[in-house]
C-alpha cells in the first residue's frame, strides 16, 4: 500500500511539472509575441522597402495567426529543432549546446562548493546554538544576503583581479582549454554564486534541523547519554532531509537560471550572456529558446525535490 502510494504521488508531481511546463512555453511564446516593434523591421533597418518587409514576414511566417505559429514553435522543440537565430542566421540548438555547457559548468562548481558547505556551516550552528559560533556565522548569512550579486562581482574583481591579480577579471573559456586553467578563469564567478547562495542554503538547513531538534525522540536521545553530534547526525540530520533537500534544489535551479547577471559581469559565455545578447537585437527565437530551458531546468529541480520529499517521508514508506 504504501509503495502503490508514493508511486502515485510521483506521478502526479511528474504529470504536474510536464503541465506546468506546457503552461510556461505558452506564457513565453505569448510575451515575445506582444514585444514592441515589428521584427521584420529590426532585422533589414530602417531603409527597408514594404516588398522586403512582406517577403521577410512571409518568409518567418509571421503572417500566419499565433496559435499556428506556437504549435509550429512547440512541435520543433520537441524535436530538438529550436529554429535559426533571427540576428545571424546560425541554428540556435548548436549555439546553445556550447553555452549550455559552459553554464552547467560555472553551477557545478559553485555547487560542489556551496552545498557541502551550506550543510557544514548550519550543523555547527545548530550544534554551538546561541554561542559565539552560532552568532559569527549567522552574521557572515546576513551580510551575505545583504549584498546583491553584481556588488559581491565587482567587489571581487577589485580585490583579486585588480589588486592581486591572482583571477583573471573576464572569464573566457574555450574548448581547447586545460582543466586547471578553465577552473582559474571561471574562480570570481563561481565564488559569487557560492556567496549568493549560501546563506540562504545554511539559514535553511540550521533552521530544519532546529525544527526536528524539538521532537520527543531527540530528548529521548539525549537521555540516552548521546552526544550532540551523534544526536544531530543519527537523529535530526536524517530526519530534515526534504527541507534541506528542497531548498538546495531551489539553490542549485538558481545557480542555472540566476546566473544572468554574474555571467554578463564577468563576460562569461554562458546561456545568460547569450540572452542578453540577443535580447538586445530582438532576437525572437533565442529568447524564447533561453527561456524555455531556464524554465525546463528550474520545473525539473523543483520536481526533483518534490520526489525526495515524498521518498524521504516515514509516513508515505511506512503507513499504519
Amino acid at each position: 500500500m504504501g509503495s502503490t502510494l508514493i508511486l502515485r504521488l510521483i506521478a502526479q508531481r511528474l504529470a504536474l511539472g510536464v503541465l506546468l511546463l506546457f503552461a510556461v512555453s505558452v506564457l513565453i511564446f505569448a510575451g515575445t509575441q506582444i514585444l514592441p516593434g515589428d521584427v521584420a523591421q529590426s532585422i533589414l533597418g530602417q531603409a527597408a522597402t514594404p516588398q522586403a518587409l512582406e517577403n521577410l514576414r512571409r518568409d518567418l511566417g509571421l503572417n500566419d495567426p499565433a496559435y499556428i505559429r506556437y504549435f509550429r514553435w512547440l512541435g520543433g522543440v520537441l524535436t530538438g529543432d529550436f529554429g535559426t537565430a533571427l540576428s545571424n542566421g546560425r541554428d540556435i540548438a548548436d549555439a546553445l549546446g556550447g553555452r549550455l555547457k559552459n553554464t552547467l559548468f560555472l553551477a557545478a562548481c559553485a555547487a560542489v562548493i556551496s552545498v557541502p558547505l551550506a550543510i557544514l556551516l548550519g550543523l555547527l550552528a545548530v550544534r554551538y546554538r546561541n554561542g559565539v559560533i552560532d552568532k559569527a556565522i549567522s552574521g557572515f548569512a546576513l551580510a551575505s544576503t545583504s549584498l546583491p550579486e553584481f556588488f559581491i562581482g565587482y567587489l571581487l574583481i577589485l580585490f583579486f583581479a585588480v589588486e592581486l591579480q591572482w583571477f583573471p577579471a573576464s572569464s573566457t573559456v574555450f574548448d581547447t582549454m586545460s582543466f586547471g586553467a578553465r577552473i582559474q578563469a571561471i574562480a570570481l564567478p563561481a565564488i559569487t554564486l557560492t556567496l549568493v547562495v549560501l546563506a540562504h542554503m545554511m539559514r535553511m538547513t540550521r533552521a530544519a534541523i532546529l525544527n526536528v531538534m524539538q521532537s520527543a525522540y531527540i530528548e529521548t536521545a539525549e537521555l540516552k547519554g548521546l552526544s550532540a553530534f551523534e544526536i544531530i547526525r543519527n537523529h535530526a540530520m536524517p530526519n530534515a532531509v526534504a527541507p534541506i533537500v528542497n531548498v538546495v534544489m531551489l539553490n542549485l535551479a538558481y545557480l542555472i537560471v540566476g546566473v544572468v547577471v554574474v555571467e554578463v559581469i564577468f563576460v562569461y559565455p554562458g546561456m545568460g550572456q547569450y540572452l542578453v545578447d540577443h535580447v538586445s537585437k530582438r532576437d525572437v527565437p533565442v529568447v524564447q529558446a533561453v527561456g524555455l530551458i531556464f524554465a525546463a531546468v528550474y520545473i525539473g529541480l523543483n520536481m526533483i525535490a518534490d520526489i525526495v520529499a515524498i521518498l524521504a517521508n516515514p509516513r508515505l514508506r511506512h503507513p499504519k
